[in-house]
């Protein structure tokens, strides 16, 4: 059903770097980069996420109860990611770790301060 999630910047460079090795961890590569914006994604097939500087000009601003989930198969990945994010300079939003008994995630916001996290839905032990 989703096709791709967009998120602003105000320095598409500056952010480039921070998501083109974030999402190297998924697998994910640049499908296409343009002036105003880049799109990543592991192939045309599946969902993206895309990064825009605004058509109206005006400054990118994060949405208060605005938030992009990265799926992943299991824990050690959430923790990678979010570790890596972290590295990149996001700030924590909530640490990789099990929320119930089969949700695990960690929450951060990037470089403009949109907020993310990285998931799993482990099996019940």
């Amino acid at each position: 059903m989703i096709g791709y999630v967009t998120l602003g910047t105000n320095d598409l460079q500056r952010a480039a770097g921070f998501y083109d090795a974030l999402l190297a961890e998924l697998g994910a590569k640049r499908l296409w980069d343009m002036d105003r914006g880049i799109l990543w994604g592991v192939s045309t097939e599946k969902p993206s996420l895309c990064l825009m500087k605004p058509y109206d000009g005006k400054a990118a601003t994060h949405g208060n109860g605005t938030m992009v989930a990265l799926a992943v198969e299991k824990p050690e990945q959430v923790d990678r990611i979010y570790q890596k994010a972290l590295a990149l300079g996001a700030t924590d939003e909530g640490p990789a770790g099990p929320r119930g008994d089969s949700f695990y995630c960690g929450y951060f916001r990037d470089l403009d301060g949109n907020k993310l996290n990285v998931f799993c839905m482990p099996p019940k032990a």
